[in-house]
Parts: structure tokens; sequence; C-alpha cells
């Protein structure tokens, strides 16, 4: 494993567990320090034990759409470490399935909330805290699911490709200190996504070019390129992780 971030300290969203976790973990095997978020503080304080302790992690507890939680995770990251270089949007949720003729709309409020509008807002937040002066890199999670059609799971669709539009905007206006990019993952092995392939993995797997289904550590190290000077002249760009699966057409 590379140190190619070594001296930065990087925000991940919704990290307690899943690709949250799996990116932490690989941001600290690269040299980076962390700040992970998630709702419950006792899942945070097993994640950060996991992460090698307070040496390379911090913890703090709150909602991804919350204000006052984004900008006290940002104000303890500098606190912390002295710096808040990098920021990945992962916290996302997805309350209903189903078709949308059907979908309540206090439910479509609440995924659009969290899945697009925080994640602006902790744009918005640290560009003004630290990368707009200091410079630094954006990583938003989306998903396949916003690069086309997605039956049952449709509003979550429609809010990760409006994430895609937001890293492209972002990309135009903070350049070129800031750079912001988006990874899009097909199904990965995680309790989020579970639904949609427990009891048929098999039959699910089966569909993808290389035959299996994703793990969070295949989007870790994704998104640690994306962060890294290894990808310094790449921004607005949507790194498809989905083992082949858009290739045959698949969601």
């Amino acid at each position: 494993m590379t140190e190619r971030l070594t001296g930065r300290t990087a925000i991940v969203t919704g990290a307690s567990r899943g690709i949250g976790l799996a990116v932490a973990r690989r941001l600290v095997a690269e040299g980076a320090r962390v700040v992970i978020t998630a709702r419950r503080p006792e899942a945070l304080a097993e994640a950060v034990t996991r992460l090698g302790g307070p040496e390379h992690a911090l913890g703090v507890a709150g909602h991804a759409d919350d204000a006052d939680h984004q900008a006290e995770t940002i104000e303890r990251a500098i606190q912390t470490f002295g710096s808040a270089d990098l920021l990945v949007n992962n916290a996302g949720i997805n309350p209903a399935l189903g078709p949308m003729v059907e979908l309540d709309v206090a439910a479509a409020r609440k995924i659009f909330e969290v899945n697009c509008l925080a994640a602006l807002c902790w744009t918005q937040r640290l560009h003004r805290a630290w990368t707009g002066a200091h410079g630094g890199a954006v990583v938003n999670v989306a998903s396949v699911a916003g690069l086309t059609t997605s039956p049952g799971i449709g509003f979550y669709g429609a809010s990760k490709a409006m994430l895609i539009h937001l890293t492209q905007e972002l990309a135009v206006e903070l350049g070129p200190n800031v750079r912001v990019n988006a990874v899009a993952p097909a199904v990965v092995k995680t309790r989020f996504a579970s639904a949609l392939y427990a009891g048929r993995e098999a039959e699910v797997a089966a569909t993808y070019p290389l035959k299996r289904l994703g793990v969070p550590e295949d989007v870790s190290g994704a998104v640690a390129f994306l962060l890294s000077e290894d990808a310094a002249w790449i921004t607005g760009h949507v790194l498809v992780v989905d083992g082949g699966l858009t290739l045959v057409g698949g969601q």
C-alpha cells in the first residue's frame, strides 16, 4: 500500500460500516487521518478502534443532513488533525422500494435531503472552512442506478442522478484548487444493499460479466485513487465500479 495521502485529513460520511468504513480503512492505510460520521455513537466508536484508534481516526455522531452536525464535524477535523483536505460524501438512504407512482412524498423528500442536498451542504461548508483556501478533493458515492432506469428503486436512482450532476457542476465551479469526482457502484455486498441480492446472490451475480457482486473494497480503492494526486488531472468524472454490469444493459 502506498502512502500517497500522508498528511491529508479526510471526512467520510456514513462510515461506521459498509462502503464508508472500507473507504476510511483504505485512506488510513494510505497515510491519511480520517474523521468518520454515522448516526450511532457506539458503532462509530467501534469503527474508530478498527481504524487504529484516535491517532488515525475520529468519530463524530450525527445525521448527515443536519447542519449543526456538518459544522461540528468539520470544526473538529481541523482542531484535531490540523486540516480538512478531503471529503467523501458516502452517506445515503433508500427507505422505499416499489414503483414511484406509489412513493410516499415524505420518504422522497428525505431521500433527496440525505443523498443530494447533504452532499452539496458538506461540500459548501468544507469549501468555506478549508478547501477554498487550501485546496482539496471531493468524491461523491453515487450509483449505477443514477445512470439508467432502476425499477423498484426509481427515486433512489433519481437522487443519484442528481448527485452525479451536482458532481459535474461543482467540478466546474471549484476548479482549479478543488477537484470533485464521483464513483458509481453497482450492487455491493453490504447491509444497505441486501434487499437487492439476499437469497439470490448467485442468480444476480450471473448477470455480471465478472460473475460476482462487488465488495466494499472494490469501491474503496477507486475512491482513494480519485482523492489522490494520481488523479490530479481528473475532475467531474464518474468512475463506474460495476463488474461490467452496465456493459450488458444491467442496473
